[in-house]
């Protein structure tokens, strides 16, 4: 019941932004009553007695039976069925999607407007550990020691990570030596501030800036490493935009951000995210995301490539801020990850 409760909720926005039932969504409970439903359908009857169908396109999505081709040909269907799930809460959002088999189809809301990035600067760090290799660098397989020492980019103070606001494992391994693509991977998946800095403090962070620029992502900041709080209180924080982080998802789902075996390679590590409260969440259980995230308080951002099983994929990215709670920014994201599923499905 909790699927046909949520397909309701995105059905009766989607049918009352097109003019077909004049309800407001609390009125709907009142005026319809469910004839029946199966996985792919449900039937309605309205206090007249008038029965409509209706079919469930995905999870928790639901679209009136007649109404498909004319949803997959409006974009502005869309965009209003998105604003209105992100007015229904406190917060601004920034979204970006690319359909990766049509360059004519793109969504952009919000996209060029800068949010705090939060962990997913993480991305653009990954990608100029993958470059710095192949320009002969150290190599991804290399081992590197791990320590727990950094400078403030504010005023050259030293300052560490706490562990006890990061993951354990990395801290255990103080004075010993890991792989490259393991750090990668620590930072990457389980969104590790002390693997952070480590790759920071070894890449360079202007080095990073650099590279995002040559890949056309041409406001992405990222600055330092993660917790340095004399930064933070200086307001030197990493910043991106939707459209940025969108550009970078694009070259390396098509192997060009470094080059094709090391995008592959980090689509490999994307794949493993531990967190999948938000895009994942709208998306039914055969399709795979290649996926980086990023919360802090007030904020919730999602970012990266979905596959489909038949090899179909598009970048998405969904960011969040000035969020009243940041379980908001799930749920809204989820929602919207869903709407841009089922209108890549008409694509």
């Amino acid at each position: 019941m909790n699927m046909l409760r949520n397909a309701l909720f995105v059905m009766l926005m989607m049918v009352f932004l097109q003019g077909s039932v004049g309800l407001q969504a609390e009125e709907f409970a009142k005026a319809y009553s469910l004839i029946e439903t199966s996985n792919t359908s449900l039937e309605l009857k309205d206090s007249k007695g008038v029965s409509s169908e209706y079919i469930v396109l995905a999870t928790d999505t639901a679209l009136p039976i007649g109404s498909l081709q004319s949803t997959s040909n409006d974009i502005n269907t869309l965009v209003k069925a998105i604003n209105e799930l992100t007015a229904s809460v406190y917060g601004d959002f920034g979204i970006a999607y690319i359909n990766l088999q049509d360059s004519s189809d793109t969504l952009f809301i919000n996209a060029d407007e800068m949010f705090h990035a939060a962990s997913t600067m993480k991305t653009p760090v990954m990608i100029e550990a993958y470059k710095q290799a192949l320009a002969g660098g150290l190599s991804i397989n290399d081992s590197i020691s791990v320590y727990n020492e950094f400078t403030s980019i504010a005023d050259g103070s030293p300052f560490s990570v706490d562990a006890s606001r990061d993951r354990q494992a990395m801290h255990d391994l103080i004075g010993s030596k890991v792989s490259v693509r393991e750090v990668i991977y620590e930072m990457t998946i389980n969104s590790g501030n002390l693997a952070t800095n480590i790759l920071i403090d070894r890449l360079g962070a202007k080095n990073v800036n650099a590279t995002m620029r040559e890949l056309g992502a041409m406001n992405i900041q990222v600055l330092r490493g993660v917790e340095d709080m004399k930064a933070f209180d200086a307001g030197l924080s990493n910043r991106t935009t939707a459209r940025d982080l969108a550009i970078i998802f694009e070259h390396i789902a098509n192997g060009t951000a470094v080059s094709e075996d090391a995008s592959a390679d980090m689509i490999e590590i994307l794949l493993d995210q531990r967190f999948r409260e938000m895009i994942p969440a709208g998306l039914p259980d055969d399709v795979r995301v290649a996926h980086k995230t990023g919360t802090i308080t007030g904020v919730n951002h999602d970012s990266g490539i979905v596959l489909l099983p038949d090899g179909r994929k598009y970048v998405l990215v969904i960011l969040s801020k000035n969020l009243a709670q940041n379980s908001d920014g799930l749920d809204i994201g989820s929602k919207i990850s869903n709407l841009i599923y089922n209108w890549f499905l008409t694509k």
